[in-house]
């Protein structure tokens, strides 16, 4: 064990860096219109390490993310999601689901998978290998790298970078197309870089809930 390196603040400064910190995540937006205006890697990889900071269960880490850059890469994320969107709007999404997500104006088309300048696919790792050809499984994998995956939104926003959340259903294809193995199950696809000129946001996605709506104390 080694000694915890924490210097308490005074109250009027933890009130201020917390109204600074909400300020700006306030301003933060799922974004859909992409530029294709490069964003250096090292910003990518000051974010992932960021992400990297995130508590986990048994501190075992059971993320992975693969940033990529490679436009035959994106093309080929691109096509397959798009195929699993079509066949979900077509098939399986139902109607309550359709009127939910009726206001984002989304449908199965996804040009900012390979217009904008990075994907980060991020994968939880279920199963490790260790020495003498055996296995750990990873505790609480799901959740920590949900977890990791807010501390990554989170970095990017502050970088000065917007994303988006992407989840095509299924989202196998990640661990054919990136190498990824089978102990690896696909988390989630970030979309991340510049707005396009003129990008825009659907109205409903600035009304957050209250703080009375989303939290009780007792």
């Amino acid at each position: 064990m080694t000694p915890l390196d924490f210097y308490p603040l005074s109250p009027s400064i933890m009130r201020a860096r917390l109204a600074e910190f909400y300020a700006s995540m306030r301003q933060r937006r799922s974004v859909r219109e992409f530029s294709d205006r490069p964003v250096p890697r090292e910003l990518i990889e000051q974010c992932i390490l960021t992400a990297g900071t995130a508590p986990s269960g048994a501190n075992l880490q059971p993320w992975h993310f693969v940033a990529v850059e490679e436009i035959t890469l994106k093309q080929r994320i691109r096509a397959a999601a798009e195929v699993e969107e079509r066949e979900f709007y077509e098939q399986r999404a139902t109607p309550e689901w359709k009127e939910a997500i009726a206001p984002l104006g989304t449908d199965s088309a996804k040009p900012f998978l390979e217009i904008a300048p990075w994907l980060i696919a991020i994968f939880t790792v279920n199963q490790r290998e260790l020495p003498a050809g055996r296995k750990q499984t990873m505790y609480y994998a799901k959740e920590s790298t949900g977890i990791a995956t807010g501390l990554l939104i989170t970095a990017l926003h502050q970088a000065g970078l917007v994303s988006l959340t992407h989840t095509p259903s299924s989202m196998h294809f990640l661990n054919e197309i990136l190498g990824r193995p089978a102990t690896e199950k696909p988390f989630l696809l970030l979309v991340v870089g510049y707005p396009a000129d003129g990008a825009k946001v659907p109205a409903a996605v600035l009304n957050k809930k209250p703080l009375d709506e989303i939290a009780t104390f007792l």
